[in-house]
Formats: structure tokens, sequence, C-alpha cells
């Protein structure tokens, strides 16, 4: 299956919290997407790995992607190495994306840019034909996405483009609350994190309005690129 765009992320939930309206948006326009979870969150303080494989799911039907898959790296641990982008080169192969969207370049947790480097890496080396890799006992073919976008976290980045959300949040934030283990829950007796504040809980509507404001739009959400992005004239700005 040929997707649009795949979207990695280093533990299921990255991508919800980060790019999940852009996400849905481009599904209601016909594209096609699918989500790569790096790691299972094993090591998150809340739920558990099998937990959070069943909220991933939930999260992706939500979402109406095409695939979800999860490459069961070690939570906290891995690294960019070769063994580590192999397999995601197998995925970038695999699903021939036009686009790619990944994880922020700096961030609170450590695999958010581990995981932001190690896939931008595999992207360019899925590209080069002497990197052979082979999946489910067939060869594949060389194959190097168009562009590579980094969606925003924790940290406020300074984006480089923003994308106009509006109407798409309230499916965003369903999504992310899919994740019952992770995220804000009065009832909880679990561990006080970073993420199950009440105040996370709001930060991430705030954000897409604040983003938004700036653009004179309801709700938008930022994205850095390691490229210049283009335009074909002025005319495409909104």
């Amino acid at each position: 299956m040929k997707l649009d765009i795949l979207a990695f992320g280093a533990h299921p939930d990255d991508v919800e919290l980060g790019c999940g309206a852009t996400i849905a948006k481009e599904i209601s326009l016909g594209k096609k997407i699918g989500i790569v979870d790096l790691t299972r969150g094993e090591l998150g303080t809340r739920g558990s790995a099998d937990l959070r494989d069943i909220e991933a799911a939930n999260a992706a039907k939500i979402l109406g992607v095409s695939i979800r898959e999860n490459l069961r790296f070690a939570d906290g641990f891995f690294i960019n190495d070769k063994k580590h982008q192999l397999e995601v080169i197998k995925m970038i192969r695999k699903y021939q994306p036009d686009i790619v969207l990944c994880n922020a370049i700096d961030d609170r947790h450590i695999d958010h840019g581990k995981g932001s480097k190690l896939v931008s890496d595999a992207c360019f080396l899925s590209g080069l034909m002497k990197i052979e890799t082979e999946l489910e006992g067939n060869d594949q073919e060389k194959w190097r996405p168009k562009h590579v976008y980094h969606y925003i976290q924790w940290k406020n980045i300074e984006p480089h483009f923003v994308v106009d959300v509006s109407g798409f949040i309230d499916k965003k934030i369903d999504a992310i609350l899919a994740y019952s283990s992770q995220f804000y829950d009065p009832k909880s007796k679990e561990p006080e994190t970073p993420i199950t504040t009440k105040n996370f809980k709001e930060s991430i509507n705030n954000r897409g309005k604040e983003l938004g404001r700036l653009i004179g739009v309801d709700c938008a959400e930022g994205y850095t690129s390691e490229r210049y992005v283009a335009v074909e004239d002025l005319d495409k700005l909104i």
C-alpha cells in the first residue's frame, strides 16, 4: 500500500499530540496516511505496553489512518545506528510516502530528539540504491520521501510553517484522550506526570488556538523543516 503521508512517533501518542489534527484534515481530503510508532512506551509511568497497544489502536480508528505499526524499539534506549535505521528504512520503502512527519528536533523527552534524527536520517538513506533491504521475503526498491517535517511537542519551538486545522481539533483531542492511561484523569490513583495534569490537557487546545490566532484562523499546528519550504507562487500563502 502506497501512502501519501507516513507519521512516525517515538512513543504511541506522540503523533496524536504533535500532528493529530493535520492527519485528520488530510484524511478528510482523501489522503492515505499511516502511523509507525518506534517503541511501545513501556517505560511510561502510567499504564503498560499492552494497554498502550490497545489505546494506540483505538486512537488510530478515531483518526481514520490506513495502517499503524510498531517497531518495538527499546523505549528510552534505542539509538540512531545502522540496525535501527534499517528497520525504519523498511517502513519507508514499504509504504513509499511522499511526506514523512516525525518527532520534534529537540524536546523534553530524550527519545523525541533521537527519534527525530533517526527518522530523518533513514529518509535520506532509504533513497540509496546500494542499501539493500528485504521485507517478508521480498527485495525492496529504494524510496526517498519528498518532504520530512517535524511536528512540535512539549517545547514551544518556533515553527517554520503552520497548517490551518480549524474544525479538526476536536478529533485530535478525542484521539489523544483514547490514551486514557496517560493523560488527565481526576479519578486516577496512579502517580502524576508532566502530561497527566489538567494544565497539560488544556495546553493542547490552547497551543492550537494560539498558532491559529497568529495566522488569522481558528486553530493551527506548527512544523519545522530541515529544508526550505517552497511555494509555487505567493497566492498559495494564506
